[in-house]
């Protein structure tokens, strides 16, 4: 397989997508995983009336907590802090990763150890910690093998989706040389245990994300299958929690419809190994669990999706990645040909909000608008209608009056080519008799059509009249017959 990672920046999606479009085994490994993960979705809702109603109840909820978000977040933070949490506010990731930073130089500590958590990639944790000599060890699996492979997350549930067996064998031979060299995944799940248990033993922090966060009962829910987010949330002596600003619901009651919702769609599983709930550090007499905890609240562009009532739909997402494995677009081209960190249908709705849509105004265009993605999403989210509203964002900037509310990166695909264009079909379109000598003059000039017409011959053959009009043939058949 072509070890060549694509290059991380949404800017590069169409040359990224055109190399691994000619990798024959990378396709073909996408392929079938999505092939696996759609048909066990599927048999885990076989009554369309009952997964519609369940869906229904998901949507409202998420609404719900969005219409609400500023008066629940502040309820969240105080009961967080009567529950012993302390809550941070991070406007963009250079502020979460200084949060993190400072915690970590409060205590003195060059390890972290990381549950799975894609708001973490979000702000190149990892990659800001080294900066200052602090280790930030992955210890979700496929996130490990990829840290180790120097590679980055291709799918929101399954991050190393991409690897075949051979892949992980490689690496794990290349920097676990003290591991026999074996391609059974059973010893090669061994060996990464093996290898991440002393980890969790060493490190001062532990840092997770976070599925859900109950406002009422300042509760922080983790949903995990391997128990390394339970390790570590509970082994190291501090535990960092990050997410972004949505995540909030209002009471618990609320997280199980989620919760069915989440782990079906995701993995087609009926419920996952781990169901997580953090209330709190160590208690008086408790022999377990952090001493402190902590929770980042990360806004980094969500405020702006909040702020746009077009956008704000985008938020309800619950991360379970059902959109990717249904996207013919994703399936054929990968994670990693997005350059961001959320790739497939949700990340070319979400990352213009969190970069902006002057960098990844390709990624709403990656999109056949099949409507698969708004069909599966369980929580109702209409991501073909918000991929239009991107695409006509992408090339149109709001009046003067709106500029400071408008999307960052709003009209950057403007080309004034094309405006012309439209201008010019406006003119010749809407005059009878010019149109008609448009007309003839293209029939009888049709040789010298260029075969390079901008965007449109990037994927389609190129435009070229026919030697006679509709009109003129129809007009020479009339006098035939008459």
């Amino acid at each position: 397989m072509n070890q060549q990672h694509p290059v991380a920046d949404p800017r590069a999606f169409k040359a990224n997508a055109h190399r691994v479009l000619a990798d024959a085994t990378l396709r073909q490994s996408f392929r079938g995983a999505m092939d696996y993960l759609t048909d066990k979705r599927a048999a885990q809702f076989p009554d369309r009336p009952a997964f519609e109603r369940l869906r229904a109840l998901g949507e409202n909820i998420r609404k719900h907590a969005l219409a609400r978000l500023p008066e629940l977040l502040e309820q969240l933070e105080k009961q967080l802090a009567a529950n012993g949490i302390t809550v941070h506010w991070a406007e963009d990731a250079a502020q979460a990763n200084q949060i993190f930073l400072d915690i970590a130089r409060r205590h003195d500590a060059n390890r972290m150890v990381k549950g799975k958590s894609m708001v973490s990639e979000e702000i190149e944790l990892n990659h800001r910690m080294a900066e200052h000599g602090i280790a930030c060890v992955e210890t979700d699996m496929g996130e490990y093998i990829l840290q180790l492979d120097g590679d980055r997350p291709s799918h929101i549930i399954m991050p190393a989706i991409h690897k075949t067996k051979a892949d992980v064998s490689r690496i794990f031979a290349e920097h676990l040389p003290h591991e026999p060299y074996t391609e059974d995944v059973n010893e090669l799940i061994a060996i990464g245990r093996r290898a991440l248990r002393d980890e969790f033993r060493n490190a001062k922090i532990g840092v997770s994300g976070v599925n859900f966060m109950v406002a009422q009962t300042g509760s922080l829910v983790l949903v995990e299958n391997e128990g390394n987010g339970r390790l570590a949330t509970t082994v190291p002596e501090v535990h960092i929690a990050i997410t972004g600003i949505e995540k909030v619901v209002e009471r618990l009651d609320h997280v199980p419809p989620l919760f069915t919702l989440l782990t079906r769609s995701a993995t087609g599983q009926a419920v996952t190994t781990y169901l997580n709930i953090i209330s709190g550090p160590r208690r008086a007499k408790e022999k377990d669990g952090p001493k402190e905890v902590h929770l980042i609240l990360l806004d980094n562009g969500r405020t702006q999706a909040y702020r746009e009532a077009n956008f704000r739909a985008t938020l309800q997402c619950i991360r379970c990645g059902a959109c990717m494995n249904h996207c013919p677009v994703y399936a054929r081209v990968g994670g990693l040909s997005y350059g961001t960190t959320y790739p497939g249908p949700i990340g070319s709705i979400i990352s213009p909000h969190l970069m902006n849509l002057a960098e990844t105004r390709d990624l709403p265009t990656a999109s056949s608008l099949c409507g698969a993605c708004g069909e599966v999403c369980p929580v109702g989210i209409p991501i073909p209608n918000l991929l239009m509203r991107l695409r006509e964002a992408s090339r149109h900037a709001e009046p003067a009056a709106r500029q400071q509310q408008q999307l960052k990166g709003q009209g950057a695909a403007r080309s004034w080519s094309e405006v012309f264009a439209w201008r010019m079909w406006r003119v010749i379109y809407s005059r009878p008799r010019l149109y008609r000598t448009f007309a003839w003059a293209a029939s009888r000039l049709r040789r010298f059509t260029p075969s390079r017409q901008a965007g449109w011959t990037q994927s389609r053959s190129p435009l070229r009249p026919a030697p006679r009009s509709l009109r003129e043939q129809l007009s020479k058949r009339a006098r035939v017959r008459g």
